[in-house]
């Protein structure tokens, strides 16, 4: 069965790195836009970085452009998320996601994207 998995979250604090993976289990990464969403309780989920895998063209929200870096694996069903100098706001559930029909325009949102892993905790201590 075809899904998505993420690793790599955990408990660091201000200023520190973690870096996130995400692997597509029985399919590959090819022709698809992989990208990454936050969502901390209470809050709606949230637009983090996408990347076209074909074009390896990237976006990033605002809030954590410059910080973090969207890239592909060597194996063509791994996508990482390299988050550095990592804040308390940054605190939330990640969730890696992706889907093969999506435009420019539709990028940040999550209704956009057919495939959801079940996402891993990152936590930024003041």
């Amino acid at each position: 069965q075809e899904q998505l998995v993420e690793s790599g979250g955990g408990l660091v604090q201000a200023g520190d790195s973690l870096s996130l993976s995400c692997v597509f289990s029985g399919r590959t990464f090819r022709t698809y836009t992989v990208g990454w969403f936050r969502q901390d309780l209470g809050k709606e989920r949230e637009f983090v970085a996408a990347i076209r895998w074909n074009s390896r063209h990237t976006w990033y929200s605002d809030s954590v452009k410059g910080r973090f870096t969207i890239s592909r694996g060597n194996a063509e069903n791994t996508v990482y998320l390299q988050m550095n100098s990592l804040k308390p706001e940054d605190t939330a559930v990640y969730y890696c996601a992706a889907g093969s029909r999506i435009i420019v325009s539709t990028i940040g949102r999550p209704a956009s994207y057919d495939y959801w892993g079940q996402g891993t905790q990152v936590t930024v201590s003041s």
